[in-house]
């Protein structure tokens, strides 16, 4: 941490700019620092509520203040016709195209050989430079059992040459992970060194062994975009203000230096950010999921630091884990992670252990820093060994850490909606805007895939993307098809 001066009068001023429009609020920058670790926009621009598209809400209008009703730096990319792209908003250089799948120490030996474009210098990407390129105009397509991805949208540019996982290979749609020079501090899965990598496939942060999987033999296979330039990119220099807000002089952004203390529900959480009024300042929002993982510490964990994974200039709570331990919390983003079935589900950062249900014990699967996704609404005790694959832990009431700061324009209301997964309105008496089954349960063609059998039997049904099968299992008090793996959004 850097000793800086404060926010300039200037600064401040322009900040307290809080009208204009159609009485819509603006947030302004907040440092006149330079900004040297620019997040780069999600690329999120639909609207979602508990589960449906819709218009984008007015001020006061419950999902107010979501990712894509603010505008940050939006992505641009030059491709220089050798191989290379250049990104315009964070100075990186990249390679194009990944090529062959590769084990982690395959990955690290071949940056030192690179010579791509005529240039030496190429490394295996950190975390946060890997993470500056994923976008959340994507589709997740876990529990998808299709083999056609000609019509599925990946978590990352299509300049960017890009492969789904290979069927014929025994893969899975969603084994498309990018591998990165960020090891985990601690272990996952019971003790395996582990690497963070980038799944553009489904839109997730995970751990990944740097060796064989569980139960294989073989080294786990990546894919790499090597990168070069901006070495200062993803590191943070943090500014206590003295008035309960942290500046990151790298990225411009303002922060609450506390969290919300207590677990809130999605639209819960961006209703308590959208009210906040701290340090003279009543322009504060949600942070969207890139802003929030641009906080991280890769350097700490509950583990080897006993702290969460974050700068101990900011305070965190303590929570209890799954396991029954002492442990530290998912945080909330603005930002929707859509699946083929709906935006039900929001994504969030583990600032502690990334739990997870596997071989009849809790686990830490995926690494404090993990993005992973929960439900926005819904009771956790429906969810008592986690979803998916791993069994990822399922919180819903999930914490909040507020930000200013770091966009242009008037926040974004009404609009269109995402055809891609649907434009449903919120039931009759219910709250959390659900499409589909009743008091935003399941979706009909979900439950009616199930009408007539028993919980166990197999079950099928169309979903906008191709046809999803599954198991009939009791959700919310309700018989539906359910897909292998869980719900959509459980991931890899």
């Amino acid at each position: 941490m850097k000793n800086t001066p404060l926010l300039s009068l200037a600064s401040v001023l322009l900040a307290l700019v809080s009208l204009t429009g159609c009485g819509q609020k603006v947030a302004e920058p907040t440092s006149d620092s330079q900004v040297v670790y620019t997040i780069v926009d999600t690329g999120q621009t639909y609207c979602y509520e508990a589960g449906a598209s819709i218009p984008c809400p007015m001020e006061e209008e419950r999902f107010y203040g979501q990712d894509a009703q603010y505008s940050g730096a939006q992505p641009s990319y030059t491709d220089k016709g050798d191989g290379t792209i250049t990104d315009n908003v964070t100075g990186l250089m990249w390679q194009q195209d990944p090529g062959d799948k590769m084990t982690f120490d395959q990955a690290v030996a071949a940056a030192e050989t690179s010579t791509l474009a005529g240039y030496d210098d190429w490394r295996l990407p950190t975390i946060k430079e890997l993470y500056s390129l994923i976008l959340f105009s994507g589709v997740d397509p876990s529990g998808w059992n299709g083999t056609d991805t000609s019509g599925l949208v990946p978590f990352i540019d299509d300049i960017f040459a890009f492969e789904y996982g290979d069927p014929n290979a025994g893969e899975r749609i969603i084994d498309s992970q990018f591998a990165t020079s960020s090891k985990y501090v601690s272990t996952t899965m019971g003790g395996n060194d582990t690497d963070f990598g980038v799944n553009f496939a489904d839109g997730r942060i995970k751990g990944y062994p740097t060796g064989p999987m569980p139960g294989q033999s073989s080294g786990k296979l990546y894919f790499v975009l090597y990168v070069r330039g901006n070495p200062d990119y993803g590191i943070n220099d943090f500014v206590d203000n003295g008035n309960g807000t942290i500046t990151d002089n790298a990225t411009g952004l303002t922060w609450t230096q506390d969290d919300s203390g207590k677990g809130l529900n999605w639209a819960d959480a961006l209703n308590y950010c959208e009210g906040l009024e701290l340090a003279g300042f009543d322009d504060w929002r949600l942070p969207n999921v890139k802003e929030l993982q641009s906080i991280v510490d890769y350097s700490r964990s509950p583990d080897t630091s006993d702290s969460a994974a974050i700068d101990p200039i900011f305070n965190v709570s303590t929570i209890t884990s799954e396991a029954g331990g002492v442990d530290y919390p998912f945080y909330w983003s603005s930002t929707t992670h859509t699946n083929m079935r709906s935006g039900d589900a929001g994504s969030y950062v583990s600032f502690g252990r990334a739990w997870g249900y596997m071989r009849g014990s809790w686990l830490d699967v995926h690494g404090a820093g993990a993005q992973r996704s929960d439900p926005k609404s819904g009771d956790p005790a429906d969810f008592p060994q986690g979803r998916g694959p791993q069994g990822d832990a399922i919180r819903i009431n999930n914490y909040a850490r507020c930000v200013r700061g770091g966009v242009s324009g008037e926040i974004l209301t009404g609009g269109e909606v995402d055809q891609f997964t649907g434009s449903g309105s919120m039931q009759p008496g219910s709250d959390t805007g659900q499409p589909g089954g009743p008091l935003g349960g399941p979706p009909q063609e979900a439950i009616d895939a199930c009408s007539g059998v028993s919980e166990g039997d197999a079950c099928e049904f169309m979903a906008p993307h191709g046809k999803i099968t599954g198991t009939c299992r009791s959700i919310e008090g309700q018989l539906a098809c359910v897909p292998a793996g869980g719900p959509p959004g459980g991931g890899d």
